[in-house]
């Protein structure tokens, strides 16, 4: 399986044409359905207003991010860049993330990260769940994965639950169980095999009588001319 990037931003509001901005990214890379424990994360200073309602929700301030490198710095647009490479990228409702994240690539004239690398966490719980409220914290409490941590909508915090969002998902915990049965089926073979040719709590008789045996024993002799392939049998 190839390298994921889960990712989440913060901004100031729905729409980057209406004036929006990005104020945090966060991306958290996945291998094999498993967090690798490297990550990215950066602040940004939107160079506007923050409105009071995106404030509420985020608890990210004008007078925080005042100051925090702009998007079109190197410890933003190319770290987080470098970070992502080629891998494709897993958001929850992946559309909002992408208009803003290629909006800010687009005003400083960088290739944006076209829509099919996006992996839409939405749209696969959707497809689970059909009907049902399928918002991040939804699924969280569905799949019994703790918001303890979380007080308002941080992007490192909220990349962390959509990542354990995205392996239930995408199979999980059948996964997880899959690997644990196949564990035990191979050491039940290897129990079995090693008794396999164990020595019998009561040995048979023997079926052949004394006289056929040596004359086994003779035609070994003779014609083989060795015994040390059917010594090893006690024959």
């Amino acid at each position: 399986m190839a390298r994921e990037i889960v990712l989440d931003t913060e901004t100031t509001g729905f729409e980057p044409s209406m004036g929006h901005r990005l104020v945090e990214i966060a991306c958290l890379e996945i291998d094999d359905f498993i967090p690798t424990g490297r990550n990215f994360h950066v602040y940004i200073d939107p160079c506007r207003d923050m409105p009071i309602e995106a404030e509420r929700v985020h608890g990210l301030s004008g007078a925080f991010l005042k100051g925090k490198p702009r998007f079109e710095h190197p410890e933003v647009c190319e770290a987080f860049l470098e970070f992502v490479g080629d891998a494709p990228l897993v958001a929850h409702n992946a559309g909002f993330d992408r208009a803003f994240v290629n909006h800010e690539l687009k005003a400083i004239n960088r290739v944006e990260l076209h829509e099919s690398r996006w992996v839409d966490t939405l749209a696969l719980a959707k497809r689970r769940f059909p009907g049902m409220h399928n918002s991040l914290d939804a699924l969280c409490k569905r799949f019994k994965i703790s918001l303890s941590e979380r007080e308002k909508h941080g992007a490192l915090i909220d990349a962390k639950l959509l990542a354990a969002v995205y392996l239930e998902l995408k199979g999980g915990r059948e996964r997880r169980l899959e690997l644990t049965a196949t564990a035990e089926a191979v050491s039940m073979v290897h129990a079995a095999t090693q008794n396999a040719y164990g020595a019998r709590p009561r040995p048979l008789s023997p079926r052949s009588t004394e006289a056929e045996r040596e004359t086994h024993a003779s035609f070994i002799r003779d014609q083989l001319k060795t015994d040390e392939l059917w010594a090893r049998f006690g024959l």
